[in-house]
């Protein structure tokens, strides 16, 4: 009996040791939440410090717990109109004296998005308050932005770099021909060269054609954005000789850029902190070159946006179309449509704008975003779509319900067509001495039939619905610009196009940026005041820790030590070859992109390749069915 009661003692013991722990871990979390989530009342005079991360994106992914627990994190990432309502807001605030961008660590963005960042800018420019940018290396999206910059400096070890918009893609066929692999590939459209890279060794003079009209015009767009900005800037110098514009100033990367108006000043992060500490006063508690002031998150968190008139629903489809409850960052169809059924649904909104950034994707899941459009249009509500940088193939698809199109000269739009790929490995198996038989019931029984090939049956049943998809594509196109279909294929064919030629041809209604949009929707409804609600913006509280943790761990967060920041070591002058090895992650996210693509068996695609490389990175998603082809192909190979 004694030895009963000892082992009960001992079992009570434990039990109140573990609800004592979880009783700690649960006001431990509870006060990581409090301190992690911003709250109003921690704005401090000064500047307002925009340290952009990552790339500029139209809408930032969400944190999953599964991310943080297999330490994999997320791609840090700023949100354009995060950025563009904290600089407008900063142009009225009494407590903001100057704004500070740190471009250290910028990721880049789309031009519509730099356009946008500089418009807002210069709005905190004509309110007399000095905007101070600084960065080591410049590259054109930064140096769009320092354009609009009253202070542009520049590292001492840093400098600037003008490409202009062009690059590679990475094309397949010499290799699948050497696996014995072959991509079946089901497509309309004389420029549809997402499938190009799989069926040529090289671009075809049709989508040379296409892609350089869309390049010459963004990069004239480039530059009058940035003459306009900064006059005294010598474009032609920086781009039309490089190597003679840096040696004559001794090969001082730095100096060169100073010398070419780019920028106005060289100085390393205590210099340029010094300088600001001069205008919003020094920070007596950080370290040398330390200034007073707030980040972002902090300061949009003590700007509560107006809530006066009618709501008007925005919507966001942005990244890659899929099936499915993906995103946000990504557009899963179920999750948008579902998005939008509610809001129609609920009455509580006047009228609809559609926030595209998309390159498209999978049929089924335009088709489902675009059908809850549809039905929100039927209840009489007015829909707009606003296009970003990007609105094509499948993001062009969910635009067609829209009563306005809007869109800027810098947006891609257009690429109407459609494809599927799908690999079959029957000359790769016979290469092993894998043999295939069976025996069938019908010309489609086991069709399509990846081991032992496709019957000639089952490629012209495949072609024939990519036939019936490009059909119906085209008819929602014409349908919605009012158009024959005879008129609308002869501008689709899955050709590109850029805002100012979308619009002459027709695909676009006017040029504007979300605000116009927005401004139109309101008319539409007879809104004399409204104001935007972001579907599916709001985060989840346990979503927010998460994302709070992950920023903490990673060095991000909400830190004000900005004298800690600005005494991080320069980094060495290797940052061109920074730069290589940027350019050298873009290709190999192509390839991982490119072979889930070939490999995933995603279906009917209305997707933009030739898009890839006029937007942000992101990482790319491959269905689960991807890793087995993958595993397969890494075995042929070897």
């Amino acid at each position: 009996m004694k030895f009963a009661r000892s082992v009960w003692k001992i079992l009570v013991a434990i039990k109140d040791g573990l609800v004592l722990l979880l009783l700690l871990l649960f006001f431990g979390g509870l006060y990581a939440l409090l301190t992690l989530r911003p709250a109003p009342g921690m704005v401090h005079p000064g500047a307002l410090y925009l340290a952009l991360e990552g790339p500029v994106v139209e809408e930032r992914a969400r944190l999953r717990p599964a991310q943080l627990l297999s330490g994999g994190g997320r791609m840090k990432a700023v949100q354009e109109r995060d950025l563009v309502r904290g600089l407008e807001a900063a142009a009225t605030d009494d407590r903001i004296k100057a704004v500070v961008l740190d471009l250290d660590e910028f990721g880049g963005g789309s031009q519509v998005a730099m356009t946008r960042i500089g418009a807002a800018m210069d709005t905190v420019r004509r309110a007399k308050k000095p905007v101070l940018v600084r960065a080591r290396l410049y590259t054109d999206d930064s140096v769009q932005l320092a354009a609009h910059a009253s202070e542009a400096w520049v590292d001492p070890l840093g400098g600037a770099l003008v490409a202009g918009p062009g690059g590679t893609n990475l094309y397949f066929k010499a290799l699948l021909d050497r696996l014995k692999i072959k991509a079946h590939v089901f497509k309309v459209g004389t420029y549809k060269s997402a499938v190009e890279p799989f069926i040529r060794e090289n671009a075809s003079p049709e989508a040379k054609e296409a892609l350089g009209a869309v390049y010459a015009a963004l990069w004239d767009a480039w530059q009058a954005d940035v003459k306009k900005a900064r006059p005294k800037a010598d474009l032609a110098l920086v781009t039309g000789d490089p190597v003679k514009w840096i040696a004559a100033s001794g090969g001082d990367a730095a100096k060169a850029a100073v010398a070419a108006g780019l920028v106005d000043r060289v100085g390393d992060k205590v210099a340029f902190g010094k300088r600001v500490a001069e205008i919003v006063g020094a920070d007596p508690s950080g370290g040398e070159g330390a200034f007073k002031g707030t980040e972002l998150t902090p300061y949009l968190a003590d700007r509560t946006p107006a809530s006066d008139g009618k709501a008007i629903a925005v919507v966001t489809v942005a990244g890659d179309i899929v099936d499915g409850d993906a995103g946000p960052g990504t557009a899963g169809g179920d999750r948008i449509a579902d998005l939008v059924d509610k809001a129609a649904a609920s009455g509580d909104y006047a009228a609809l704008v559609v926030r595209v950034d998309s390159p498209g994707g999978s049929v089924t899941a335009a088709e489902r975003i675009r059908a809850a459009i549809a039905r929100m249009k039927a209840k009489k509500i007015p829909v707009a779509v606003s296009m970003a940088g990007l609105a094509a193939s499948g993001g062009y698809w969910v635009a067609t319900p829209a009563d306005r199109v809007f869109a800027e000269p810098a947006t891609i739009t257009g690429s109407i067509g459609i494809f599927a790929i799908i690999p079959s490995f029957e000359e790769a198996l016979d290469r092993i001495g894998v043999g295939t038989d069976g025996v069938r019931t019908t010309p489609l029984s086991g069709q399509p039939d990846v081991f032992g090939g496709f019957s000639p049956t089952a490629e012209a049943v495949i072609q024939q619905e990519i036939d019936s998809g490009y059909a119906r594509f085209v008819g929602l196109v014409a349908e919605a610009r009012h158009k024959s279909p005879a008129d609308i294929d002869k501008i689709a064919q899955g050709r590109i196009w850029d805002g100012g030629t979308a619009r002459q041809l027709g695909l676009v209604d006017e040029f504007g940026g979300i605000d116009a949009a927005l401004a139109w929707a309101a008319k539409a409804a007879g809104a004399k005041t409204w104001h935007p609600v972001y579907l599916g913006a709001d985060a989840d509280t346990f979503g927010t820790l998460l994302e709070g943790l992950a920023d903490s761990e990673s060095g991000g967060g909400d830190s004000h030590a900005f004298g800690a920041q600005l005494l991080d070591p320069a980094a060495p002058a290797g940052d061109f070859a920074a730069l290589a090895a940027q350019q050298q992650g873009a290709l190999a996210q192509q390839l991982a992109s490119d072979l889930a693509r070939l490999l995933g068996g995603a279906g009917a695609q209305v997707y933009c390749l030739e898009c890839a490389g006029l937007t942000p990175a992101s990482a790319p998603q491959p269905r689960a069915a991807a890793g087995t082809w993958l595993a397969l192909l890494a075995r042929l190979a070897g």
